[in-house]
């Protein structure tokens, strides 16, 4: 991990004290990973019954450990700013019964709160991502990124981290939300993508440094996913409790919950096919999402006879490329130029409303 710069801002003893009751009941908490209902209705209740309900034979010493706690004697972490429910800038669609205290905050409080601030997606689903998912969740993650909502998700492998890479891609700011310390050392193959993600956006948790969470700590990271977002997308998902937590847990507090539709064949897929069986919203890409959050208004930066789109040189060329006969990626793509980056440039045109699919794939100016 980088090197971290201070950041001052410590949270109240009341809640760093909870914070430290968490940390020393991980490994108790850990029982009760596999019921997600369970365990938030657990994180809900105050110190005291918590502490009756898990500390077991090691109640009486936690008992006296925790009325002896002084918040003065932590020593800052480099970089981890916290923020907790006392602090006008703790996020207010956190607010509520359930919700974590506080939270440790890589990248920031002030950002934290600029980003949910913002219109807040979560794009969630499977560790054992299909290549099909794998590619909808990266789409999703970079058009969502790139019409400047903030996309939000676990730090896990599968969808959780194709979202985040979209997030990279189109250069703009999410949110991780990580189910153990800030400071324990993330998996190498996740690690690049984390240190990314936080020079813009933010990795945020729960847990007090030093901490593992052990399995119930990414367990209980989905209800602050879902408290967070407005709409959860569930990308890919098998028919279990534990891959559909962030959408029940957004259904119990009356958030939208969207899914993408996948292979009727698809282990993967059983999930998100039930929640669209159920009446989930129906998502094929950022643009349907888009729709949901604007309800349809005319959101997005289109040109419309009184005001016009102010586009990125890369964004101008191609759109003028379009509107001259040049209308699919492969006559609009020549030796000099990059596939990738025509077709990042066509995708984005598509999200604001400036380029539409015609017959057989090809692109069609709006205005």
């Amino acid at each position: 991990m980088t090197k971290l710069s201070a950041d001052p801002a410590p949270a109240c003893g009341d809640c760093l004290r909870r914070s430290w009751l968490l940390a020393r009941l991980s490994a108790g908490l850990d029982y009760r990973w596999a019921d997600v209902s369970r365990l938030t209705e657990l994180l809900a209740l105050d110190d005291e019954r918590l502490l009756r309900a898990q500390a077991g034979s090691r109640r009486a010493r936690l008992q006296s450990d925790y009325l002896r706690f002084d918040s003065a004697g932590l020593s800052p972490r480099p970089g981890v700013g916290t923020v907790c429910r006392h602090d006008p800038g703790y996020p207010a669609a956190l607010r509520g019964r359930g919700a974590p205290p506080m939270l440790y905050v890589l990248g920031g409080p002030d950002r934290l709160r600029d980003l949910t601030q913002r219109p807040v997606v979560a794009v969630v689903g499977t560790v054992r991502a299909s290549d099909y998912g794998v590619e909808i969740a990266r789409s999703l993650g970079r058009g969502l990124a790139a019409s400047g909502v903030t996309v939000l998700s676990g730090a896990s492998d599968g969808i959780a981290a194709a979202a985040h890479s979209g997030v990279v891609e189109a250069g703009a700011a999410g949110v991780a939300v990580v189910g153990g310390g800030l400071d324990v050392a993330w998996p190498a193959r996740r690690r690049s993508l984390l240190e990314r993600l936080r020079t813009h956006g933010c990795v945020v948790s729960e847990l007090p440094c030093g901490t593992d969470g052990r399995r119930w700590g990414p367990a209980a990271a989905e209800r602050v996913v879902a408290r967070l977002s407005e709409v959860t997308v569930v990308v890919e998902a098998g028919e279990t409790a534990r891959e559909l937590a962030s959408a029940g847990i957004a259904r119990s507090l009356g958030r939208m919950v969207a899914a993408v539709p996948g292979r009727v064949t698809s282990r993967s897929s059983r999930g998100t096919n039930a929640l669209l069986i159920d009446g989930a919203r129906l998502v094929r890409g950022a643009q349907d999402v888009l729709e949901l959050l604007h309800a349809g208004s005319a959101a997005r930066p289109v040109a419309d006879g009184t005001a016009c789109v102010e586009l990125e040189p890369r964004l101008a060329e191609v759109l003028e490329q379009v509107g001259e006969g040049r209308d699919s990626p492969d006559r609009l793509t020549d030796p000099a130029a990059d596939a990738d980056e025509v077709l990042l440039a066509l995708s984005e045109l598509e999200l604001i409303g400036l380029l539409t699919r015609g017959e057989g794939g090809r692109y069609v100016r709006c205005v």
